[in-house]
């Protein structure tokens, strides 16, 4: 099994805009740029806008809570999740991995299921370029339920 380290860089460029950067030690199958897998801001100024996923955020927790079999074994489960999701510069998921993992490889499993099956995104853009990005999605998980960790 490979192993992917990433870690998230932020600088500024030239013209004072906060720009993110993954630095990847091993290829990711599907981003267009090796180098380039960025994590937008748009928030802070610039030309950066993020990936939009295909459904909203509210339609995630309710096909997390209602589409997995995971707690009809475990009601009462506690914990966190998160889920990292690299979306290249056509839109497609290049990369979806728990980012952390919850401790069980079933749920992680069937979380993995539902965010793999969302459907195409639209991509990011840096300075009016589509770009590989990165999107991360946390949650609290209790009895059972998800909720977003803000």
């Amino acid at each position: 099994m490979k192993r992917i380290l990433i870690s998230s860089a932020v600088y500024c460029s030239v013209n004072a805009q906060v720009v993110g950067t993954m630095e990847i030690k091993e290829p990711i199958e599907g981003v267009c740029n090796q180098k380039g897998v960025y994590t937008l801001f748009p928030m802070l100024g610039g030309e950066q806008v993020r990936a939009v996923c295909p459904v909203s955020k509210e339609e995630i927790l309710k096909r997390l809570n209602s589409e997995m079999s995971y707690f009809k074994d475990n009601p009462k489960y506690k914990g966190k999740a998160g889920v990292n999701i690299i979306i290249n510069c056509k839109g497609e998921v290049a990369q979806c991995k728990m980012s952390p993992k919850t401790k069980d490889e079933e749920l992680d499993k069937q979380i993995l299921k539902v965010f793999n099956s969302l459907g195409e995104w639209k991509n990011g853009t840096l300075g009016g370029k589509a770009v590989d990005s990165v999107e991360l999605f946390t949650f609290k998980i209790k009895k059972g339920v998800f909720y977003y960790a803000y």
